[in-house]
């Protein structure tokens, strides 16, 4: 007899309030780059605002305003003055778990992918959303433990997926064993099972494989995950052993889950250097799925057909995201959703 809980970690698609965005500023490593990744995030948010709130963290809210108050919807729109290190949402902001009486904002340890890049003020921004009351639920210290929203899926019924690569890094949680982690994720997040993906990479990734770049949980025990065709491409032979590690998970009632291949981008290169574009790393809003596109009319149509047939009610928005992996990231990395009744 499997346990059952009121606490779960809903799927992305669960009904939400809305999503953050943390916004790019001239102190972050977009500098060199501002305007054009401004504009992404423009779009992004345009997108986001039509149907939910959206929350955006800045240390120049004004600024913020001057650029999107002509094209975005401003009434749903939450602005809080808050420093930042950088723009990746999907990891230090909070992972909200849902139980009967309210939502519950787990704050993790966010250390820059394992003590790559400074984090100092990004880890601060979940409590400092809390005591502005711009997030509304339970706050659960969880600071012991390093943890981004972009390296666990959850399909809202007891499934969690992850990889491996990333969430046994020894720079994150490295006096803990496999077995250890495994147990903390179970209790922490209320699942009955973690599937751990031991293969699938991206050149150009800072994450250590975060999931959300190379396999999504979707409704109706799906998983999109990107396939590589190319047998000469560098990512061929593990993105294979990914594939066929796949076709061995079950579901919680034994089940395999519906596979559906998104294309791999071609490659992107800057400065010698293979970027991480995925079109793995699109958001799940109400109604609608915002994904990554990158100028690749082949690619980013048939990423849009899969989608489709993965979200057969929702509407597929394409955003161009080739700012985003300029530095290592792409749509969903920057967004962070958040159920109904955490933004008001």
């Amino acid at each position: 007899m499997m346990e059952t809980t009121a606490t779960i970690l809903p799927a992305e698609w669960t009904r939400q309030s809305g999503v953050q965005l943390t916004w790019p500023h001239a102190a972050t490593d977009w500098a060199y780059m501002l305007d054009e990744v401004q504009t992404c995030f423009l779009h992004i948010a345009r997108e986001i605002a039509a149907r939910e709130l959206l929350l955006i963290v800045t240390p120049e809210p004004e600024e913020v305003k001057r650029q999107i108050s002509d094209t975005v919807n401003m009434e749903n729109v939450r602005l809080i003055q808050c420093a930042t290190n950088d723009t990746w949402a999907r990891d230090h902001g909070a992972i909200t778990l849902l139980d009967a009486d309210e939502p519950v904002l787990l704050d993790f340890r966010f250390n820059g992918w394992g003590l790559k890049f400074a984090s100092d003020k990004d880890n601060l921004i979940t409590r400092r959303l809390i005591d502005a009351n711009a997030l509304h639920g339970r706050y659960v210290n969880c600071l012991g433990f390093v943890l981004e929203g972009g390296s666990i899926e959850s399909d809202g019924k007891g499934t969690l997926l992850t990889t491996s690569e990333c969430l046994l890094s020894p720079n994150r949680n490295g006096q803990k064993t496999q077995k250890e982690i495994e147990t903390y994720l179970h209790n922490t997040f209320h699942v009955q099972q973690v599937l751990w993906l031991d293969h699938g990479y991206l050149a150009g990734d800072d994450t250590d494989s975060h999931i959300d770049t190379l396999a999504r949980l979707c409704p109706n025990d799906t998983i999109v995950y990107v396939q590589c065709t190319d047998t000469t491409d560098e990512h061929y032979e593990t993105l294979r052993l990914m594939e066929e590690q796949l076709k061995t998970f079950r579901t919680l009632k034994g089940e395999p889950y519906r596979l559906l291949p998104l294309p791999m981008a071609n490659a992107i290169i800057e400065d010698g250097e293979r970027l991480p574009a995925t079109y793995a790393n699109f958001l799940i809003l109400n109604e609608a799925v915002l994904y990554p596109t990158y100028n690749q009319p082949d690619n980013d149509r048939r990423a849009a057909e899969v989608l489709q047939q993965a979200f057969p009610d929702y509407e597929i928005v394409g955003i161009d995201c080739r700012a985003l992996i300029c530095q290592h990231g792409s749509l969903h990395c920057v967004t962070m959703q958040y159920p109904i009744g955490v933004l008001r």
